[in-house]
This record gives C-alpha cells, sequence and structure tokens, in this order.
C-alpha cells in the first residue's frame, strides 16, 4: 500500500493553516502544535523540515514563527512530499539507486521509474490550497475557538 507518512500529512494541514492565517502573521511551533494536537518537538521538526526544502520561512526571535516561502496555490503536494520524505518514488531502487542486488538485471524496474515519474507529475499539479474543503476551515477555526474558551493563565 502506498501511504503519505503522518509527518506529510501534519505538514500539509500546517501549510494550509498558514494559508489561513492574514497576511505578515506567522505560526509558531508551539501554536501548530497545540492547533494539531502534536507535541511541540513533533511539530517544529515538521516545519524545520519544510523550511530546509524552502516551503517556509522561518522567522526568528520573539513573535517569531513559520511563513508560507511563496503563494500556497503555487506550493504543490509534490515540493512538500519531497521536502519532508524526499524523492517520489513508488520503489525503493528509484529513489536511491543501488538499494537493491537485482537492480542491474530487473525486469520492471524501467516501467517503476514510468510509473513514479507519472504519480510525480499528477502530485505537481495538485497545490496546496486544493486541500482545503468548507469542512476544512471549520477546522481552521477550531483551534482558536478552543483557545479563546481555554486561554492560558496569565492571557484573557
Amino acid at each position: 500500500m502506498l501511504r503519505i507518512t503522518k509527518q506529510t500529512d501534519y505538514g500539509i494541514m500546517f501549510l494550509v493553516r498558514m494559508a489561513s492565517l492574514p497576511q505578515g502573521q506567522v505560526l509558531s511551533a508551539r501554536d501548530a502544535a497545540e492547533w494539531a494536537g502534536l507535541s511541540i518537538p513533533m511539530a517544529s521538526k515538521i516545519l524545520k523540515r519544510l523550511a530546509r526544502g524552502s516551503i517556509v520561512n522561518s522567522h526568528r526571535g520573539v513573535g517569531g514563527g513559520y511563513s508560507l516561502a511563496g503563494p500556497a496555490e503555487r506550493t504543490t503536494l509534490a515540493a512538500v512530499i519531497r521536502a519532508l520524505e524526499g524523492p517520489i518514488s513508488i520503489v525503493e531502487c528509484g529513489a536511491e539507486p543501488g538499494q537493491c542486488d537485482q537492480e542491474p538485471n530487473c525486469p520492471v524496474r524501467v516501467n517503476w521509474a514510468r510509473v513514479s515519474r507519472e504519480v510525480e507529475r499528477a502530485l505537481e499539479r495538485v497545490p496546496v490550497t486544493d486541500m482545503v474543503t468548507s469542512r476544512s476551515l471549520d477546522l481552521l477555526t477550531l483551534g482558536e475557538d478552543r483557545r479563546k474558551r481555554h486561554p492560558k493563565p496569565g492571557t484573557s
């Protein structure tokens, strides 16, 4: 079974969340973790990998966090997957040649490479914004509503 990792799924959720923020506002790892119900280290790891992949920009200092590096409608699922998981390939030998002893004589390797390219092309045509539905928009505000009902001590 082909699957996207949980990290990539959360990464896409974070990007959709960032796209919903007002211009100039950033998403901190703490807010991302709280919103998604993840640990701060896990949210931070995902956001840092997205930054290394040039999908998001990192802003240091007080009030720092992460923002989209470009328009969400031009950020493709393929780019996100490459940033979080590495090369897109259906089989291991397609992403990392030399991983299989059968590679030099494999009768199906060329075809798997072709399938992998087609999957990657399909993912290149899907922008992050296509992952948003009316239900997603409702869920994007859920974290904000939760924080309003249960503010942290010392805030109001």
